[in-house]
């Protein structure tokens, strides 16, 4: 991952928002690992990347935490 996010112990709607700020500082094709402990970030993550356009590359559900890596568009 070229930026890496931590959003644990955040909830709805501050995980999306942090991501979106830190991919707009990256270049297109550059990467974001995000890891948060919000269950609703499954959903939202999947649909803020159709959303946005940007590819959600990976999504995995680990005891309660969940790691994104998605790629800027």
């Amino acid at each position: 991952a070229t930026q890496i996010l931590d959003t644990r112990g955040m909830n709805c709607p501050l995980p999306i928002l942090q991501t979106k700020k830190a991919l707009s500082v990256l270049g297109a094709g550059e990467t974001l690992a995000v890891t948060a402990t919000d269950p609703g970030s499954l959903k939202d993550m999947q649909a803020f990347c159709k959303q946005t356009g940007n590819e959600l590359v990976s999504s995995i559900a680990n005891q309660g935490e969940f790691e994104f890596l998605i790629r800027k568009s």
